[in-house]
């Protein structure tokens, strides 16, 4: 019994149970009469679902039973094994096995079921009880109820049955079906009586008892036939219901086909239980999660009792469950209560419960498959694409044109071939690197790699071009199926030999025979930095920064390039900017250890100290890039326009007395009217002013560079080294590069950061 259940919602939970108990009595007679099994054995094992499983499951809501989806299947195996004692063997050994399932985990394969698979599910069992039921809800009854199949045990199916109908039906029965449907209608829209301790489905069946005793008075043109009252075994004496019992003979358990027959009942059994504790979670408005592993025990535990006292086998339900659900159930008190009311309404009151009419049964279950079937669902369905909305049709047409296990499995089949088609047509995540090195392509392994990504990996592994490089990152991967590691491997010793293909593997657990192999070099070294030249040193920023502002930033393993870089330093360029800490160029630029200087100072400009490293960097370490950045709202260059003609004490008063050389600095590129006039301005129009100082700043700085450092001057114009501008906005992260006059003779291909300049100029009043 779950925690939530009280002396105070202990009346709603037998409410549920009864209304369950009225829907269960005739369909456990017709599952088993379509079965071709004795009728009581029905019966046994509503009880034994509602008692047994209720006690042991988990679930607070589900209702267990005869397995309405395996009637073709028990009558198939009834006729194999020759007789029902026989087959009660092969039911002793199914529980076995969904006993050994449950204790081996086996359950978690629920959480593979596709959710479009089980909501076909729930819309095709509610059309189906529509269908199925409106015959009887007019008196047309040639089929047992329970019966779920297309094709049904009178050689018609489910629409030319209804056909049938029309030419044969029974005025009483139709009465007492369209009354209970206005009344249930009626009931769930009129406040008082929705809020009446009767439940709408019991008044339905007292109004059908009534109905019908008036009928039987009115004459033979009114009355309701026998064959349309629920027909319940009636024993002569109590002595006779141990005749009902049957008993598994001991000596089938020598034939192979007993085990055979035990171990398909059990596979199937098992899948339609979990799939039903699935479907009835989703009904629940409390949305709670029923454990699968103890499901699959105590339905183990139940059909091994079943098969020891002569009951079909038994699943859990999804008509019992959403009728349990509906009735405003809350724990498992209700599918216990229903048992109950089973086994002691059989023994006790037999002769009244055959004066109830199948018609006002139908009509609870017409409603309830309607609310199973709603056309909300269908439309949620639609919005979810075609790879929700075909598995989800796939199974509702499939089920409703066979039958439970058939329309799954054709469901099911939908989906897989969906997954499949997702992982070969969006498969693997793949981002083309560009390293100091060169280009890698760089496939990131997700967590589980299993068949269905095999594929779709070899088709990415071709595609690499003849003389590329890729590397095969699974770092996040905690499992790779057999099949694939083949597939690695055999690319690996033939594919990637004879295409000139380089291929590097990182991350790979222990357990497998992949060690972690990188054959390409993602640092600065000295033979990457001698290869370079300033445009591609450009090019690799550029693309850093690329990565930066998607946020597909590249993994790289410090721990290697610490080791690497330990022995010395060739970085491929030097990026003198500004100490803000919203501009770390290592980030901006999607950088590892090794790759460039970082000169950083306040508004970023060229002082003696600062010159000296620059020259350092370029000169005697090797670096074939020079790249001055500045950056938006930059406080240097705010606080240089605001204190633009104050007096030293405006400075001292803040504390920062050494800041007056800085500002005096970054004044050169403010005109001094424009900062007399920024006063009077809009906040936007101060901060887009203060973004084109800080770019003009970085203009007369590259230009100091070239003018104060004969040093750097010189391989400018030996066309050893190039001086970009930069600029980056610290809201998106992007920088902007620029050529400007003094950046050398290379032919960059970048805009000229003058013509910006001079092409925008500052608003001024």
């Amino acid at each position: 019994m779950t925690r939530s259940l009280s002396l105070k919602t202990l009346p709603n939970e037998l409410t549920a149970g009864l209304v369950v108990f009225l829907v269960a009595l005739p369909l456990c007679l017709g599952v088993a009469f379509a079965s071709g099994a004795p009728v009581f054995s029905g019966v046994l094992a509503g009880v034994i679902g509602g008692i047994v499983v209720g006690v042991l499951s988990g679930s607070p809501l589900s209702v267990s039973g005869p397995a309405v989806g395996l009637s073709a299947m028990v009558a198939a195996k009834i006729s194999e094994l020759g007789s029902f004692e026989n087959f009660l063997a092969a039911l002793l050994v199914s529980g076995v096995l969904q006993v050994l399932l449950g204790l081996s985990r086996a359950g978690s394969i629920a959480g593979f079921f596709p959710s479009s698979v089980i909501k076909g599910l729930l819309a095709a069992v509610g059309i189906l009880l529509i269908l199925k039921q409106i015959p009887h809800a007019v008196g047309h009854d040639p089929d047992p109820e329970g019966e779920m199949s297309f094709f049904q045990t009178d050689d018609k199916n489910t629409f030319t049955e209804l056909a049938s109908m029309l030419e044969d039906f029974q005025p009483g029965a139709m009465a007492v079906g369209i009354g209970s449907l206005l009344l249930l209608v009626l009931w769930s829209r009129v406040s008082f009586l929705k809020k009446s301790p009767v439940p709408a489905p019991l008044a339905v069946v007292l109004l059908g008892v009534l109905a019908n005793e008036v009928f039987l008075k009115l004459g033979a043109f009114c009355s309701i036939d026998s064959t349309h009252l629920v027909e319940v075994p009636i024993p002569s004496h109590w002595g006779q219901f141990p005749e009902f019992l049957s008993f598994p003979n001991l000596s089938a358990f020598q034939s192979p086909a007993v085990y055979m027959a035990g171990l398909t009942l059990a596979m199937v059994a098992s899948v339609e239980t979990l799939l039903g504790l699935e479907a009835v979670d989703k009904l629940d408005p409390q949305q709670r999660s029923s454990p699968p592993n103890r499901e699959l025990i105590a339905q183990g535990i139940g059909n091994m009792v079943a098969g020891l006292v002569g009951a079909m086998p038994i699943t859990t339900l999804v008509v019992h469950g959403s009728v349990n659900v509906n009735a405003g159930a809350k724990t498992k008190a209700s599918t216990l209560f229903q048992g109950v009311l089973l086994l002691t309404a059989i023994a006790l009151i037999p002769v009244w419960l055959r004066k109830i009419p199948i018609a006002s049964l139908a009509a609870v279950l017409i409603v309830t498959g309607a609310k199973l079937a709603h056309p909300a669902l269908f439309k949620q369905m639609w919005r979810g694409g075609w790879s929700q909305f075909i598995p989800f049709m796939v199974t509702v047409v499939g089920i409703v044109f066979t039958d439970l296990p058939g329309g799954i499995m054709l469901g099911a089949a939908t989906s897989i071939g969906f997954i499949l088609r997702s992982n070969f047509l969006q498969p693997i995540h793949r981002v083309l690197e560009r390293h100091v090195s060169g280009e890698v392509l760089r496939i990131g392994l997700p967590n589980q790699v299993s068949f269905f990504k095999r594929a779709a990996l070899e088709k990415v592994l071709r595609e690499v071009p003849q003389g590329g490089h890729v590397l095969l990152d699974a770092r996040s991967t905690d499992y790779v199926d057999p099949d694939v590691l083949d597939l690695i491997e055999d690319f690996g010793r033939t594919i990637a030999p004879a295409h000139r293909v380089k291929l590097s593997k990182i991350g790979f657990k222990e357990g497998y025979t992949f060690k972690d192999d990188i054959q390409f070099v993602d640092y600065s070294s000295r033979e990457a930095q001698s290869a370079l030249s300033p445009k591609v040193a450009l090019e690799i920023l550029r693309a850093g920064n690329e990565r930066f502002c998607s946020g597909h930033r590249i993994e790289r393993d410090l721990t290697l390039q610490r080791s690497a870089t330990a022995d010395g330093q060739f970085p491929m360029a030097v990026i003198f900017s500004c100490i803000d800490s919203r501009t770390p160029v290592e980030m901006v630029f999607d950088l590892g250890l090794g790759d460039v200087f970082s000169v950083r100072i306040a508004g970023n400009i060229a002082r003696g100290k600062v010159l000296g490293s620059l020259e350092y960097s370029c000169a005697v370490a090797g670096a074939k890039l020079l790249l001055v950045m500045g950056h938006s709202s930059c406080g240097a260059v705010s606080a240089a326009i605001n204190l633009f003609e104050s007096d030293k004490s405006v400075l001292e008063a803040t504390g920062c007395g050494n800041l007056e050389g800085l500002l005096t600095e970054l004044q050169k590129a403010v005109d001094p009217m424009e900062a007399l006039a920024a006063r009077t301005w809009q906040p936007t129009q101060r901060a887009a002013y203060s973004d084109t100082v800080a770019k003009r700043n970085v203009l007369r700085t590259v230009r100091t560079i070239r003018t104060e450092s004969q040093t750097l001057d010189k391989m400018v114009r030996e066309q050893r080294l190039a001086i970009v501008a930069a600029f980056q906005d610290v809201k998106t992260g992007k920088v902007s590069f620029y050529q400007t006059a003094d950046s050398g003779d290379i032919d960059l291909e970048l805009p000229s950061l003058e013509d910006e300049l001079s092409s925008h100029p500052p608003a001024t009043t």
